[in-house]
């Protein structure tokens, strides 16, 4: 039986949360005189002199129509990386509590566990990408807080088995957290859907990639209201900048071209994937559900300064679990797929 009470830090538990200018204040005014801003304005924008939303009240409930989620529901944070960060401060005592990861997978959820004095206990993902669903039963104890899942999985590119994640999700009696980030290039529905079913879900996702808004650093997370409520205590009462939330209010009004961009560059994966499966230096390309490919080639390390040598940044991912002799490539544009595929042409093992 889930029990957020029994999962929230003690410390967390009984925090007054900062009491900014902007929560106490309720309704229509004039004149504020009440934050100690400059009121003279800036020499940008007259309005920027102003302390932004800190509950980002107008952008939640744009996202909430996007996304068919309740307002109550809704958590962002300044990147998910945020997110991540906060759900490790809330729930997890350094030194006591424990994780699970499921390499290879995205960094900062072992990153942000180091920076909190928090134990990783490591599952490797099969030999296929899938959850080891054995070797996770036993990995998990009693100090255990938090299974993180990334789906679909940054590196490999492939969407987990729902099955499995559900099975992860009626049996743990802690949080599951789901990493969407690369959802909307998925042929998997998002595990949103699924809220109300599991109070114990957490689904991340981001308007970085799908959305093209990387450099607003804007992440979402989903969940129980109550566990949304206990991550609004920790955060900074000012997170999310106020130019960040009026750009972003003006992108989540263009679903339309968001949706043609997606269609764009799913099609673009699917044509890289084909070039480079049928290339002669390429060992194999790695199925892929997101926006980027993960590729196997001899040599990687040599094809990465390769490319590089051409002008072209791609990732090496030789170092993870599951991985040798990988490239993580993104989905470019047309020409930008052409050139790497160009490069590749020029290159002598």
């Amino acid at each position: 039986m889930f029990d957020i009470e029994s999962l929230v830090r003690p410390n967390i538990r009984n925090l007054v949360p900062y009491s900014s200018a902007r929560d106490e204040f309720h309704g229509e005014a004039k004149v504020f005189l009440d934050a100690n801003e400059n009121s003279l304005g800036s020499p940008l924008l007259t309005w920027r002199n102003r302390y932004p939303d800190p509950h980002q009240s107008a952008l939640k409930a744009r996202i909430s129509e996007v996304k068919g989620v309740a307002a109550e529901h809704i958590f962002l944070g300044n990147g998910s990386d945020e997110a991540i960060d906060i759900l490790y401060r809330a729930f997890c005592e350094p030194g006591l509590h424990n994780v699970v990861v499921c390499p290879p997978t995205y960094g900062m959820y072992e990153v942000s566990a180091a920076i909190n004095g928090v134990a990783v206990r490591k599952v490797p993902l099969t030999a296929g990408f899938g959850l080891d669903m054995e070797a996770l039963e036993d990995a998990v104890d009693a100090d255990t807080r938090i299974v993180w899942l990334c789906s679909p999985n940054n590196p490999t590119g492939n969407s987990l088995d729902r099955t499995d994640v559900e099975t992860v999700l009626n049996n743990f009696e802690g949080l599951v957290v789901v990493d969407e980030a690369y959802i909307n290039f998925s042929r998997q529905r998002s595990l949103l859907t699924e809220l109300t079913e599991y109070p114990n879900l957490v689904v991340v996702q981001t308007l970085s990639k799908a959305w093209g808004l990387a450099s607003l650093r804007i992440g979402m997370a989903f969940a129980s209201a109550a566990v949304i409520e206990v991550m609004n205590r920790i955060k900074p009462p000012y997170n999310i900048n106020g130019a960040s939330q009026e750009l972003a209010l003006q992108a989540l009004e263009e679903v339309g071209q968001v949706n043609d961009m997606i269609r764009i560059l799913v099609s673009e994966r699917e044509r890289l994937a084909d070039a480079l499966h049928a290339h002669p230096a390429v060992l194999h390309v790695f199925p892929s559900d997101a926006n980027f490919l993960l590729v196997r080639v001899p040599h990687a390390r040599a094809l990465y300064g390769h490319f590089l040598d051409h002008g072209i940044v791609v990732r090496d991912r030789s170092s993870q679990p599951g991985c040798a002799d990988c490239l993580r490539i993104t989905v470019g544009t047309p020409a930008e797929n052409e050139a790497l595929l160009k490069a590749l042409d020029a290159w002598k093992v």
